[in-house]
């Protein structure tokens, strides 16, 4: 029987890596996105896309409404920080950091993966370029691991035992780009802007898209995406 792993995947450069990294490790993949209320739509039709290049086995997209709750820069009425030199954007949690947000997909990622009958979850979580969001650490991820375990039916039976995937959490984002394109990933297919111009390009200037352009130029390789200077 092949081994089933539940993907969360938001069409980002880290969990398109993951997604292929859980297909060459021979699993299953079942891809779980969220409609959560961020600012924009791209980033699903991104994922929409990046799932049908890997061929999932099935890609499952949530809505839940985060703007309601609010509390960032990409759910509320704050604005995107541009133009932060990188000692900037690694200082501090920025406004950008989504309450929650890890621990609530992971939720619903433990409940898919207890129904289709699989312990194995994968998080594009990074903890070295990344932006200061604090459910981005190992302990975290350690801490939520161990929850997991305790709170499911099929784990306290014995039947399963939760791990949390995180192959990505202690590269740069440029070996992270590099694993990707060693496994034919195309990213092209991705989108990282957090605040995209209005026919789809990213800005080039916010936090994500700096850490992005960063990765690129370290890994020695030039992003496929267009950007509004052609940086």
């Amino acid at each position: 029987m092949e081994k089933k792993a539940v993907i969360l995947l938001s069409g980002g450069i880290d969990s398109t890596t993951i997604l292929a990294i859980a297909k060459n490790q021979g699993y299953e993949t079942y891809a779980l996105s969220f409609r959560y209320g961020q600012k924009h739509k791209i980033e699903i039709e991104k994922a929409k896309k990046i799932a049908r290049n890997f061929g999932v086995k099935k890609h499952l997209i949530l809505s839940i409404q985060l703007n309601k709750i609010g509390g960032s820069a990409l759910t509320d009425n704050i604005p995107i920080p541009k133009g932060r030199n990188l000692m900037e954007i690694g200082s501090g949690i920025p406004v950008s950091y989504v309450p929650a947000r890890n621990t609530i997909f992971l939720s619903y990622a433990l409940a898919w993966a207890e129904v289709i009958g699989t312990g194995d979850i994968f998080i594009g979580v990074n903890a070295v370029d990344f932006s200061g969001y604090p459910d981005c650490r190992p302990e975290y991820i350690m801490a939520f691991e161990k929850m997991a375990n305790l709170a499911t039916k099929v784990a306290v039976e014995g039947k399963i035992r939760f791990r949390i995937h995180t192959p990505l959490i202690h590269l740069t984002k440029a070996e992270i780009i590099k694993k990707g394109l060693e496994l034919g990933v195309d990213y092209s297919l991705t989108h990282s802007c957090y605040e995209p111009l209005s026919d789809g390009r990213p800005c080039g200037q916010c936090d994500s898209c700096k850490l992005r352009l960063k990765g690129f130029k370290e890994a020695g390789y030039v992003d496929p995406l267009v950007y509004p200077d052609n940086r």
